[in-house]
């Protein structure tokens, strides 16, 4: 990622040109406070690796509209636990477009727990969102209506333990590939799969709690 103003603009328009692809609309508003976002990974990437190296556009696809997917999913102020939250995706994206949400960021890294404490205050400061500075495991899981992950150490292998974690939730909304659609039906879980856009590999799996 290059940090410059060029880079934010290719970041912009590639947002406005796949955001329809993704069933995304978006406003000047959050077209700003995702550039914004976009930003500030810039600067904290080179310290942290919080997201591979990729062009303004590959993240603005990748990484931001895919997190998008799951606003559709979430009713106007819902409460969300997101779980390695790390470059603060998807939940980042989804607070900036849809600033009532309720979240709770749980994040193991402590310079990470720093970024995302960083770029909640720069970029949504009215947001009702924490970072909690743990593994999932050793917390309490917050009272909220879904729990958000879309990438954790051992991700497939940990999914029972989320499943475990999570009865408050009703409905959790996991990114990934095949592993973790072999995961999710070994444990016998009703849920359904959304294939991301320009991906072949990748998808959204709503999973219902029972």
């Amino acid at each position: 990622m290059i940090k410059s103003l060029d880079s934010s603009d290719d970041f912009a328009r590639a947002l406005c040109k796949h955001a329809p692809h993704f069933g995304v609309v978006l406003t000047d508003e959050i077209i700003s406070g995702l550039k914004g976002y976009y930003e500030t990974v810039s600067v904290w990437n080179a310290r942290l690796h919080l997201v591979a190296p990729c062009s303004p556009e590959e993240f603005a696809v990748r990484h931001v509209l895919e997190s998008l997917v799951a606003i559709r999913y979430f009713p106007e102020s819902t409460r969300v636990a997101d779980v390695g939250s790390g470059a603060g995706l998807p939940i980042i994206p989804c607070l900036i477009a849809r600033p009532r949400l309720q979240a709770t960021l749980i994040e193991s890294s402590k310079k990470k727990a720093v970024f995302l404490r960083e770029v909640l205050r720069r970029v949504i400061p009215q947001s009702a969102a924490s970072v909690v500075n743990e593994r999932f495991e050793s917390v309490d899981a917050p009272e909220v209506d879904f729990v958000t992950c879309r990438a954790l150490e051992r991700f497939s292998e940990k999914i029972p333990e989320l499943v475990a974690w999570s009865t408050h939730a009703s409905k959790l909304l996991l990114f990934g590939g095949e592993s973790i659609r072999e995961k999710i039906e070994s444990l016998s879980l009703p849920y359904r799969t959304l294939n991301l856009p320009e991906s072949e590999r990748r998808f959204l799996f709503v999973v219902q709690h029972k």
